[in-house]
């Protein structure tokens, strides 16, 4: 069993004893921890009011449950949105003039992991200070329940899918006529979660009569391992060979990750996702961009093509957002597929990514594969490391900085080390119990050597 508390939210595995896993004790705990922080900003006489969503997991109905009953005695009103994508609970948040927000999913992990995911009044994940203070809390027990007059109560609102492709196709730099006019045919992979509702309602909204659907009934048993990288779409992958589609298009159980299929089976590349909306972004709207230190320096290449600034933030969507602000950046993101434009909201979406996608698309008048050649080559290799106790993170980290310590290191996040064609990453995540090794060269074969030499490295061999 794993329970993973962290400034982005509390993940773990359903089952077993507290404070082993997500267990109804757990989930009572940094709930009620999450209320007492909230109320702090509330003014005296109101109750507070937070919006629950969540994807279509099969221990969401079990976990909303507790959640929402959990505000209750807390003595918050609550919005119950229902199935809902991570970027539509934050956008729910707003359209409620709510005080916060709670987004049940565990994103890309497997089926049997589970998450609270917190939001601030601005539908934005809390910061890192915020963050712990609701893990400081929950460890001191310091919340109380609300005596039975001033229980909170609970109220449903299921329009935000709709409100939410609205807002989508209300961007000035959404064609919808352009991409009806192009007639495209959509497959879209959805790991029979909340995009599988979302995506097809939304590409119908943009005009595309022709979508092929795949794992598509929101169960919540994944088809396949949830993330979306290429190993994992060799479904979708078969299908585009076969059934004659113009693009492909995969996200995660909560939708706020997006990977591109090409019409020949092969993967775009979930770096490239940026990469293109951003080229079609900044074509428009010069400016500048943000994504974090494990994505492609193809962002940059682009960006600096148009006339923009690229920076670099520690990994970590509260922290991508919290450079956008202070760089003005028109378009940022990560480069898992996570897609953050500003012009709607503060947050990953993989809706704005489809529209803008398909509208560059359209303009283009290209086949993907022929788009995709435009980009700068780069390929990413990752890997990991599995932890166990008697391994020394920090002690890694700082003989990896001593060893290179004759080129680029950045350190705000574990360490990437930039060499003059290629780079690598190490960083321990924040919802596995892993070290991630990035490492990104000219060629898929560079990119592996350097990974596997850095392995070496800390292996001792």
């Amino acid at each position: 069993m794993s329970l993973i508390k962290s400034i982005s939210g509390i993940r773990g595995t359903i089952g077993g004893h507290a404070g082993e896993g997500l267990s109804p004790e757990d989930i009572v705990k940094f709930t009620a921890a999450y209320a007492t922080f909230i109320k702090r900003g509330v003014p005296t006489g109101r109750r507070a009011l937070i919006v629950v969503g969540r994807d279509a997991r099969i221990s969401g109905p079990m976990v909303g449950s507790i959640v929402m009953g959990t505000l209750q005695a807390m003595g918050c009103d609550v919005v119950n949105i229902g199935l809902a994508s991570t970027p539509t609970t934050e956008l729910a948040v707003t359209g409620e003039c709510a005080d916060g927000g709670l987004i049940l999913t565990a994103s890309h992990n497997p089926v049997q992991w589970n998450a609270l995911k917190l939001l601030n009044s601005r539908g934005e994940f809390l910061n890192d200070a915020e963050g712990k203070e609701v893990l400081r809390i929950a460890a001191s027990g310091e919340y109380t329940f609300a005596p039975v007059e001033e229980l909170g109560e609970i109220s449903v609102n299921t329009t935000y899918n709709r409100r939410h492709i609205e807002a989508v196709l209300a961007l000035p730099l959404v064609d919808r006529e352009a991409i009806a006019k192009a007639d495209f045919t959509v497959a879209v992979d959805a790991v029979n979660s909340v995009g599988g509702v979302i995506i097809p309602q939304l590409l119908r909204a943009l005009g595309v009569k022709k979508i092929i659907e795949l794992n598509c009934e929101p169960t919540g048993r994944f088809a396949h391992t949830p993330e979306p990288i290429p190993e994992n779409l060799t479904g979708i992958s078969e299908l585009m060979r076969t059934a004659g589609a113009d693009l492909g298009v995969v996200v995660d159980p909560d939708v706020d990750r997006l990977a591109l299929v090409m019409e020949d089976g092969r993967m775009f590349g979930e770096e490239y996702t940026l990469v293109a909306v951003a080229d079609y972004v900044l074509g428009h709207t010069p400016g500048n961009t943000v994504s974090n230190l494990s994505s492609s320096r193809a962002l940059r290449d682009v960006t600096t093509a148009h006339g923009g600034s690229y920076s670099a933030a520690a990994v970590g969507e509260v922290n991508v957002t919290t450079e956008m602000k202070r760089t003005g950046a028109v378009i940022g993101g990560e480069g898992n597929g996570g897609v953050i434009y500003p012009e709607l909201h503060y947050g990953r979406d993989a809706l704005v990514g489809v529209a803008l996608f398909l509208t560059l698309l359209a303009k283009k008048g290209k086949k993907v594969s022929e788009l995709r050649e435009e980009y700068p080559k780069y390929e990413i290799f990752k890997t990991k490391i599995e932890l166990s106790p008697e391994i020394d993170v920090d002690a890694i980290l700082s003989a990896m900085k001593d060893r290179f310590a004759s080129e680029k290191i950045t350190d705000i996040d574990g360490v990437k080390i930039d060499f003059e064609d290629s780079w690598v990453h190490l960083r321990k995540s924040n919802t596995e119990p892993i070290i991630r090794i990035y490492s990104e060269a000219h060629t898929m074969a560079e990119a592996e050597a350097l990974a596997e030499r850095i392995r070496g490295i800390i292996a001792g061999k």
